[in-house]
């Protein structure tokens, strides 16, 4: 069977596993490799029985301080937060202070649709709320500081894209209003509330809301590859909170999701309501398929981080993974832990690159219009290195192993350019599309 990982809307799987692997020279063979080629940064996790099986950590916390990252690394883990601020939520249900029933316009009536919306409908992402964090307004202010009033003045003007229920589309705005809801029911600060009802009952050292990334204190900062690593800017965690503004370490992120998964935060009957799918979306987790089995977890992506995180409930195998630059998608890097942790070969990659000159390079560079999709795209030159922007997203370094053609592992795609023809192919997911050089 096909292995496939599709974030935040499809996913991930584990066989079980007779035996556990032992063969960790070869995978850290595969983790070399993709620090040779500039591929991964960051640090993983497989755990079996609540176990660690296998760690490795690879590139820098800080590139141009020269300080390399380790196991103690801190990283901000995006929208995994998610699945912490949906046990923050159903463990106040269980306490009475508020029920997924309750009708948003009890906290927020400013926010369209809020006599409609149910707290429940923030969970699955099925209140209609349009994502902030889709316009291209988004990144002209997400680096400065933001109050909750602003926050929430922010999210109601965006409107909203369908009647509550009527359908799940992933929004992050929900969730920053679920972290504000955590603090209204439970009367304290949503850190407050994190330490008191998960970090501190199972022991996570590591794991706290976010503020300014300090290296001092093992926090790392994240990056782009453009030819080199270049420092991302740093998302104020004002504004994601609690959809996306947590810090952890693959250690605690597997003690986390085993732990959830133990009874240890909120019942069972609460975690099944986690675990129930409604179009594929669940209550603050996603059901993540590989071969015969269901894992549950969620992706995250916040600036130049990206972190993976799976718990295969049959056998007990629970993957994490936090990166803090990476021009491959997390999905192979998952992948490939979970085949290990599996007894499931797995190939070490081979990168080869075509030699181009400057020249050769510029006839591909260029604005590029397609008469199929609206999308427009930039091609840049950066030294020998091309790059691929859509309009209002960041851009991504492409890599060549023949002449003319282009891929992106990060974003899954190939490009096919034609020079004298003024054109380029774009191939995605089984689509091709034409665009035509402006």
């Amino acid at each position: 069977m096909k292995k496939i990982i599709l974030f935040v809307i499809a996913g991930l799987l584990a066989v079980p596993a007779s035996a556990q692997s032992t063969d960790k020279a070869k995978l850290d063979q595969y983790f070399e490799v993709l620090e040779a080629n500039n591929k991964f940064m960051g640090s993983v996790q497989v755990s079996k029985d609540g176990k660690a099986i296998y760690t490795r950590s690879n590139g820098w916390a800080d590139v141009q301080g020269g300080k390399k990252t380790t196991a103690d690394s801190k990283f901000r883990i995006g929208s995994i937060s998610k699945t912490f601020t949906a046990a923050l939520i159903l463990k106040a249900a269980e306490e009475k202070k508020l029920s997924l029933d309750d009708k948003l316009d009890k906290y927020f009536p400013t926010i369209p649709n809020a006599s409609k919306i149910t707290i429940k409908n923030l969970l699955n992402h099925s209140s209609g709320i349009h994502n902030f964090t889709n316009d291209e307004a988004y990144m002209k202010y997400n680096t400065a500081p933001k109050t909750q009033a602003e926050m929430v003045d922010i999210i109601a003007k965006a409107g909203s894209d369908f009647e509550p229920g009527a359908k799940n589309q992933y929004s992050n705005s929900g969730y920053v209003l679920l972290g504000f809801i955590v603090e209204k029911a439970c009367k304290k600060p949503y850190k407050e509330v994190l330490n008191e009802k998960i970090t501190k009952p199972l022991g996570l050292k590591n794991t706290y809301f976010g503020g300014k990334i300090n290296t001092a204190t093992n926090e790392v900062n994240s990056f782009e590859f453009n030819g080199k690593w270049n420092k991302s800017d740093e998302t104020d965690m004002s504004i994601p909170g609690g959809a996306g503004a947590i810090v952890s370490t693959p250690a605690d992120l597997g003690k986390f999701i085993e732990g959830l998964f133990a009874g240890k935060i909120i019942s069972a009957a609460s975690l099944e309501q986690m675990k129930t799918m409604t179009n594929k979306h669940g209550l603050g987790l996603f059901e993540f398929p590989y071969e015969q089995q269901k894992l549950y977890g969620h992706n995250g992506g916040i600036d130049g981080f990206q972190s993976m995180l799976v718990y295969a409930p049959d056998s007990r195998i629970t993957v994490a993974i936090t990166s803090n630059g990476t021009t491959i998608s997390p999905n192979d890097v998952g992948l490939t832990l979970l085949d290990w942790a599996n007894n499931t070969p797995f190939d070490i990659p081979e990168y080869k690159t075509f030699a181009y000159t400057e020249e050769e390079l510029d006839q591909y560079a260029g604005y590029y219009e397609s008469k199929q999709i609206p999308l427009a795209i930039t091609i840049t030159r950066n030294g020998s290195i091309l790059s691929i922007q859509v309009k209002g997203q960041p851009a991504f370094p492409l890599d060549s192993a023949e002449k003319g053609v282009f891929t992106s592992e990060g974003i899954g795609l190939e490009l096919e350019f034609k020079p004298a023809e003024k054109t380029m192919l774009l191939k995605q997911r089984g689509s091709t599309f034409t665009f035509t050089k402006q």
